[in-house]
């Protein structure tokens, strides 16, 4: 793959359920954490060291080997204004960079209409998991949603095109009847004529595919090996997004035994992902945007954490200045919001940066505004 010909791709891992910043980039050396976190928390000797402050769970070697590399950047108290701690609403949030009023478009929606505003290409933007994050919708704009590669497709049963096409308009038919309206079979129609179409695309990368590396067999790895699959197909596709299994960083209970799995899996993951992106000599334009809803509450429950706010966000790649970005909010009871960490970065402003400097689109109709953009970029 010649990577100077290739467009910049930006790869979104959402990490669904709050995950817990504390004890994701520990502060170790704070006295505070240990009096907030007499159960659920990493012993100093466990951490694996950044500075003399702060270090990463132990859990997450494989991306403290990057980090080592300089190309992990750490958006640190990465949140919002006025923080909300339902899951729906804040993840809501998010993906609409609304947080005053429900919002009917996602971020990367908008974005995916920017980059190809004629539609030249239904393969723009790519979801690996079931149903379309929120992020990725937005009207007119076709994104492809997969649950398993090998076997994606659409009226399968049904080998000849021209049937399938028939199929097709007979379902948007049935639904425009009771509609009464001929925009909406139209719409029904052509998104049905996109999906077909993406579909039949889609199903030529794994066949493209070789690689010598192995991935884990649990499923962020396997959507991670899809992404790398995709694009590797060169097909394209400019945003590749996929999602950590519901809700799973939501650890309200024995967050002492899920939390290290879940970082086990996700680096382990965003790890085999880099290296076989670099196997095939493809790594340079791809960055990897991890992100969560909201952090968790400072003092432990005795068993795991409940909803907070104030969390943390990653960005890895070759083309990331890596670092720290933005100040690690105070642990200091005067400090915190209703026992929760501050924010103290817009992640709005983290948006603009990944869509300014990364996909140079203009990222203040994107996110709804300006935002202090940072320089892992």
């Amino acid at each position: 793959m010649n990577e100077k010909t290739k467009d910049n791709v930006l790869v979104v891992l959402q990490l669904s359920g709050g995950n817990d910043a504390l004890n994701t980039i520990v502060p170790y050396s704070d006295p505070l954490y240990m009096d907030n976190r007499p159960v659920v928390r990493i012993d100093p000797e466990r951490v694996l060291p950044i500075d003399d402050a702060v270090g990463f769970n132990p859990a997450m070697a494989p991306i403290k080997e990057l980090w080592d590399q300089g190309k992990v950047a750490i958006i640190q108290g990465v949140g919002y204004p006025n923080p909300v701690r339902s899951h729906f609403r804040s993840m809501d949030i998010w993906h609409t960079c609304e947080p005053d009023k429900v919002g009917t478009e996602g971020w990367l929606g908008r974005a995916i209409r920017d980059l190809d505003p004629h539609q030249e290409n239904v393969l723009t933007g790519v979801n690996f998991g079931r149903g379309l994050p929120r992020a990725l919708a937005a009207p007119g704009v076709p994104v492809a949603s997969v649950g398993n590669l090998e076997t994606y497709g659409v009226l399968t049963g049904i080998q000849g095109a021209d049937q399938r096409t028939e199929a097709l308009d007979l379902f948007a038919k049935m639904y425009a009847a009771k509609l009464g309206n001929s925009l909406v079979r139209e719409y029904i129609s052509q998104t049905g004529t996109d999906a077909l179409s993406g579909a039949d695309i889609l199903s030529t990368a794994p066949q493209q595919y070789i690689s010598t590396v192995k991935y884990s067999g649990d499923t962020v790895a396997q959507y991670m090996r899809n992404i790398a699959q995709v694009y590797l197909a060169g097909l394209g596709t400019r945003i590749l997004y996929t999602t950590a299994p519901q809700n799973s960083f939501d650890t309200h209970a024995s967050e002492m035994a899920k939390h290290p799995q879940l970082w086990h899996e996700v680096s382990h993951a965003v790890s085999a992902f880099y290296q076989d992106l670099q196997g095939h000599n493809a790594s340079a334009n791809v960055v990897i945007f991890l992100f969560t809803e909201f952090g968790r509450r400072v003092h432990d429950n005795g068993s795991g954490t409940d909803h907070g706010s104030g969390g943390m966000a990653f960005v890895i790649g070759d083309a990331v200045q890596g670092g720290l970005y933005g100040e690690y909010p105070s642990l200091a009871p005067e400090q915190l919001l209703e026992g929760d960490l501050h924010y103290n970065n817009d992640f709005r402003g983290t948006y603009a940066t990944l869509l300014e400097k990364w996909l140079g689109l203009d990222a203040t109709p994107i996110v709804g505004g300006s935002f202090e953009q940072l320089s892992f970029l």
